[in-house]
């Protein structure tokens, strides 16, 4: 009678149940040890370790590059599938010298808050605040942080004007800057949320130079690209006082149609945003860098010579 009782015991893979009401997967961690150490033999046979099988137990693909390591966070093998950002035009106000002004030349330059003008100029850009973070990716080095890079940002004001360019505000180098990338390839700028003017979708400068020592020579830049902001964000922005004429560009105007981003859409710099008009936003990059390529952008589009204005019809143009 005892054999025949042990016989109709629940069984898994001819080990008996230690717990016959429960799930096999309720065992308890000694039966779940037992089954990986009995699973070894096969396992080698297959030529999967046992660390692949207890990721497949936990339901993680061992063979995805995005398997999270034992800290929760990417495995560096993430950044593989990150692409080099687009070379794009630097536009007719760069301001690092090479299409007149160069203010990359001036003490000062390096800050994070590019709100102000500094130097002899004393203006401030009034706008909904923003925080700019760009993180630089090395793909060159195997998609590592590019520490210690230069990155110089620059964009318009909210009414569209161009520091050192614009009719009214020549002599102001505000919404401008560089920072040095930290140990993540991290930079960080506090500014505001440019406008949209006629003909452009609305974007925020960029160019990565190797070091800060390489700042003063614009053909020295490893990468110029532009980041593309969020349409529901922009909508939002433009709503409030002293964006107005940004709504009817911002209508005129798509990622698809316009002339820098329309080729894929902004798909790889179109910026993730957090915030709200009240606080402000937070608007986010990462932006792949290849040391390996010939950087094509950086020129200026034809007609946009030295003290030139935004568009015609565009916020702070004639």
């Amino acid at each position: 009678m005892q054999q025949e009782h042990r016989d109709l015991e629940p069984v898994f893979e001819g080990r008996r149940l230690p717990r016959p009401d429960e799930e096999v997967v309720d065992q308890g961690l000694g039966f779940d040890i037992g089954t990986l150490l009995t699973r070894r033999g096969m396992l080698s046979i297959l030529g999967v370790g046992a660390a692949g099988l207890g990721l497949a137990a936990c339901g993680v693909d061992p063979e995805s590059p995005a398997s999270p390591t034992s800290s929760g966070t990417p495995s560096p093998s993430a950044s593989s599938t990150l692409t080099e950002v687009p070379d794009e035009t630097a536009g007719p106000y760069p301001g690092d010298g090479s299409n007149g002004p160069d203010v990359l030349e001036q003490s000062g330059i390096v800050r994070s808050d590019i709100r102000s003008s500094f130097g002899t100029a004393s203006g401030t850009a009034e706008g909904v605040p923003m925080d700019l973070q760009l993180t630089v990716v090395d793909l060159a080095g195997g998609g590592v942080p590019f520490a210690g890079v230069a990155v110089y940002v620059w964009h318009c004001t909210r009414e569209g004007g161009y520091s050192m360019y614009t009719d009214g505000i020549t002599g102001e180098n505000y919404l401008r800057g560089v920072q040095i990338a930290d140990d993540d390839g991290v930079v960080r700028f506090t500014s505001i949320f440019p406008a949209c003017y006629s003909g452009r979708w609305p974007h925020i400068h960029f160019e990565v130079y190797p070091d800060q020592a390489s700042i003063t020579d614009s053909a020295s830049a490893v990468a110029t690209s532009q980041v593309a902001l969020p349409q529901d964000v922009c909508e939002a922005v433009y709503a409030t006082s002293g964006y107005d004429r940004s709504v009817a560009n911002l209508a005129q105007v798509t990622l698809t149609s316009d002339n820098v981003f329309g080729d894929d859409g902004g798909s790889s710099q179109l910026a993730s945003v957090t915030g709200d008009v009240s606080g402000g936003y937070a608007v986010a990059l990462t932006v792949g860098v290849d040391t390996t390529t010939q950087p094509t952008g950086g020129s200026a589009p034809a007609g946009g010579g030295p003290g030139g204005e935004p568009p015609s019809g565009g916020p702070g143009g004639r």
